[in-house]
């Protein structure tokens, strides 16, 4: 098969590869980019793969960094561009079902994409679009089919995290993972708990934002993966949950925590407590936490302005869009139109600052500046006073003399 009409990425990329061919090498593009080409779908970037050694690289090109030279990756830097560049390997045992001992540079395409994971990902693509594909991997892109190269077994033994790789594919493309591919992860399941958190939080992030996550979810608690994630494995009913909601869609990671933390009734706590567990941001705990919040009181219909405020916008966004999923209506326009009425959105449009109330009621920096901006605050966001600085100097010397 051959690809006519490349897209600007790929004729970008071009001088690399025939710089390197020019000196006597291969070079191809290979993997994801290839594979999102023949989807319809613009990649993001190119992964070129070569047979000239890392050494031989740094050679042909004057800007290069040794990205992971140790494993064969330079990038070079060309046309005020970067671009990965990988030589032809084959790996040895993988002691700790991740990394491999050691790699062994080769000159052979073959031998490279005899590695890859998955049957999708290990097509690769000359400088004139011919597809280069040793496992059927274009048959299985037509027929939506995700399959890993080779024995299914071995690729998991070679790297476990390979194994969530599968199902995020799965969300993203909405296909179906082959019988003896999914086999091969529910018997090499248990091998998961030895890939780093961080890893495994990044694919289930992924799974989270595709485009169909129940084709994500569904194996994951078929083949009880899952049991093998941080703290999940008491959560197979919320998980059946999501997987039986119907349009099942995120907009955001913290949209689909959010849903997981309300389906499973957690407290704030322990939703904090599940997230550290997972390695989250501080920031992905702060907007998770908020949406549940909203959420709850939104299905509750106990959702006031103090509420509203306290939350914010990004959560009461996701709170309205996780009621909807949960079957129970909820207007992104009305919830945007309530949220615009509060007189203020956030401290910073408060009339009086604490630098204000220290001034004019002669007042000692301290606990006491806090507490009155806070009472201040709450005033004006449930319409008790006017957002006037007149107004919220007499409250706040009326409250000092209290």
């Amino acid at each position: 098969m051959r690809v006519a009409n490349l897209p600007k990425i790929f004729l970008q990329a071009s001088p690399v590869l025939k710089k390197i061919q020019q000196a006597g090498f291969e070079a191809y593009f290979v993997g994801g980019c290839v594979r999102d080409l023949l989807l319809g779908k613009e990649p993001h970037d190119v992964d070129i793969a070569t047979s000239a050694y890392p050494a031989e690289i740094k050679q042909i090109f004057k800007r290069t960094i040794d990205t992971g030279i140790k494993h064969g990756t330079v990038t070079v830097l060309n046309q005020h561009r970067a671009y990965e560049i990988t030589t032809f390997r084959t790996e040895s045992s993988y002691q700790d079902f991740r990394r491999p001992d050691h790699v062994t540079f080769v000159r052979s395409l073959n031998n490279d994409l005899q590695r890859r994971d998955l049957t999708i990902n290990a097509l690769a693509m000359d400088l004139n679009g011919q597809i280069i594909d040793l496992f059927n991997g274009l048959q299985d892109l037509k027929q939506g089919i995700i399959r890993a190269v080779g024995i299914p077994h071995e690729r998991f033994h070679e790297d476990a995290l390979r194994m969530m790789r599968t199902v995020r594919f799965a969300s993203q493309l909405s296909f179906t993972i082959e019988t003896q591919t999914l086999n091969a992860i529910t018997e090499n399941a248990p091998l998961l708990k030895h890939i780093a958190v961080e890893r495994i939080h990044e694919e289930w992030q992924k799974l989270l934002l595709g485009s169909y996550p129940q084709k994500g979810l569904a194996p994951l608690l078929e083949t009880k993966l899952y049991c093998y994630c941080p703290n999940f494995a008491e959560q197979k009913a919320v998980l059946k949950q999501l997987v039986n909601l119907p349009q099942l869609k995120f907009n955001s990671v913290a949209a689909g925590w959010s849903l997981f933390g309300y389906l499973a009734q957690l407290s704030i706590t322990e939703m904090i407590k599940l997230l550290r567990a997972w390695k989250s941001s501080n920031s992905l705990i702060k907007s998770t936490t908020a949406a549940i919040q909203a959420t709850r009181s939104v299905m509750d219909n106990k959702l006031d302005q103090w509420q509203m405020y306290s939350l914010g916008w990004p959560a009461l966004q996701v709170a309205c869009e996780n009621v909807n999923l949960l079957g129970k209506n909820c207007s992104l326009t009305a919830m945007q139109q309530q949220y615009q009425t509060l007189p203020i959105k956030n401290v910073k449009e408060l009339a009086v600052t604490g630098g204000s109330l220290i001034t004019s009621l002669n007042l000692k920096p301290g606990p006491q500046i806090g507490e009155l901006i806070n009472n201040l605050e709450k005033a004006v966001v449930t319409g008790r006073l006017p957002n006037t600085s007149e107004r919220l100097l007499q409250q706040a010397q009326k409250l000092v003399l209290e």
